[in-house]
């Protein structure tokens, strides 16, 4: 037995043991916390440098167009970090790629990140399985490098903002996709925080606004484009077809209000009482507005949503913005809705559906900008499957919209700048009024070859008059690159 003074000295003893065991417990008990609810966001705070260690210790896939351009790939780079990530064609594709920094990841760098850095399980297994190292894969995207070049040096031709979107009506796929103004993401690319600090904020300072991806992310009155819109309506009421005469005064009073609609120019539209395909052709006003009034705001938004305006459930995978057509509308705001105005709005992405739901007899495929997903070996891990999105209205519809579509760009029309020689081409021009005293923005959306499709467009330049004068010869530009 211990003795009173042992007694008396394992007292303390027991107490730094109870007290170096609580201390232990409490390690335990926050390293099970940090591991099993904190480990995620540990792992995206930016100054975690083990992030940073692992993202630019190894290539990257490339990031490649239709026909194999290398828009995007890894390089060797000197200093702490292994490789550094390239841009070949700079600002012609920057709306796609995106880039990818010390701070940050976008565009298809960031859709596609796991594929192309090698994180994804299928990727990184068979990378391991081969070689013994983490690989990235290579995407291969639905992008045909002629019609984005011609695209985009067609907007930067007008010297003002805009977008255009080229699209395959038959499957999704996007052919093209700019913006302009763009930006270098080679800018993006440096390894010197502060250059890329201070080339950041010039960017993000730029009144141009040239990181915005005006073709999915910026939504403007789509002007009498929507006049497909309504036009598919209507004969899909079942009280039209293109050969019905229609009521188109020279001027229309809006309901409840001291104004007059008229047509542009103020012209008068044929004999007053043309039918709906001339009215078309022409772009007549107060036809559709009285076709509005007629259909009711509820038919006029279904026919909407059955573009796709009104959903957020599209992603080609780079997020869109959401295209609009209001509710809650009183009769002179349906009238003004039915040609494209009041607060009607749609991306550049959705005017471009326009024409390839038309083209596609109706069916709206959903647009999609990833053809393929391959690994170092060659190997194909992901392919496309075209898939519908939807159902905007009958075949029998879609035909009479077709033969409207084509004698827009036929003399007498409001899009015969789009024309092409020996192809008939299928369109609808805009003029989308903006805030007053400023000028339109011109807006086209169209189709071609109109008895075999193969490309639709939808082009927006910001601020720059008639539709017809600056935006059908864009169109008609990416049309005649896509069809080559």
């Amino acid at each position: 037995m211990a003795g009173p003074r042992a007694k008396r000295i394992n007292i303390p003893l027991r107490r730094v043991a109870v007290l170096c065991a609580a201390m232990m417990f409490a390690v335990l008990a926050n390293i099970t916390y940090i591991q099993g609810f904190r480990s995620a966001g540990l792992l995206a705070d930016p100054r975690n440098q083990r992030l940073l260690i692992a993202r630019f210790d190894h290539p990257r896939g490339d990031i490649l167009t239709r026909d194999g351009t290398v828009i995007a790939r890894s390089r060797r780079a000197p200093g702490r970090f292994e490789y550094r990530r390239r841009y070949p064609e700079g600002e012609l594709y920057a709306p796609v790629t995106g880039y990818v920094s010390l701070y940050g990841v976008t565009g298809i760098e960031q859709a596609e990140d796991a594929r192309l850095s090698g994180e994804d399980p299928k990727v990184r297994v068979r990378s391991l399985v081969r070689d013994g190292t983490v690989d990235g894969a290579d995407v291969r995207l639905t992008i045909d490098a002629d019609a984005q070049r011609a695209a985009y040096e067609a907007l930067r031709g007008t010297g003002s903002r805009g977008a255009a979107v080229a699209i395959d009506p038959a499957t999704g796929a996007i052919l093209a996709l700019a913006s302009y103004p763009s930006f270098d993401p080679n800018r993006y690319t440096t390894f010197d925080a502060d250059q890329l600090t201070r080339a950041d904020r010039r960017l993000r300072a730029d009144p141009a606004h040239p990181l915005l991806n005006r073709a999915l992310n910026q939504n403007y009155p789509p002007g009498s484009t929507f006049k497909i819109v309504t036009a598919a309506a209507a004969l899909a009421a079942g009280h039209h077809v293109s050969s019905t005469h229609v009521a188109s005064p020279a001027r229309m009073l809006l309901p409840g209000t001291a104004t007059y609609l008229r047509n542009s120019g103020g012209e008068s539209c044929g004999d007053g009482r043309p039918s709906l395909a001339y009215a078309f052709q022409v772009s007549c006003n107060t036809t559709f507005a009285g076709l509005g009034l007629a259909l009711g705001q509820n038919v006029l938004g279904r026919q909407a949503e059955a573009f796709g305006f009104n959903t957020d459930d599209l992603a080609v995978p780079l997020p869109v913005s959401r295209s609009v057509y209001p509710s809650g509308l009183d009769q002179a705001q349906t009238a003004m809705s039915a040609i494209g105005q009041h607060d009607d709005r749609a991306t550049p992405l959705q005017i471009a559906l326009l024409s390839a739901a038309v083209a596609n007899d109706g069916t709206l495929m959903r647009p999609y900008l990833v053809e393929e997903v391959r690994l170092a070996d060659g190997s194909t891990i992901q392919r496309a499957e075209p898939a519908e999105y939807r159902a905007t209205m009958g075949a029998d519809v879609a035909n009479q919209l077709t033969a409207m579509m084509v004698a827009v760009t036929q003399p007498g029309g409001t899009g015969t700048a789009a024309a092409i020689p020996g192809i008939a081409v299928a369109a609808k021009s805009g003029t989308s009024e903006t805030v007053a005293g400023a000028e339109d923005h011109a807006v086209f959306t169209a189709f071609a070859p109109a008895d075999a499709p193969r490309v639709a467009v939808g082009v927006l330049v910001e601020h720059a008059g008639f539709g017809g004068d600056v935006a059908a010869p864009i169109a008609r530009a990416i049309l005649q690159a896509a069809l080559s």
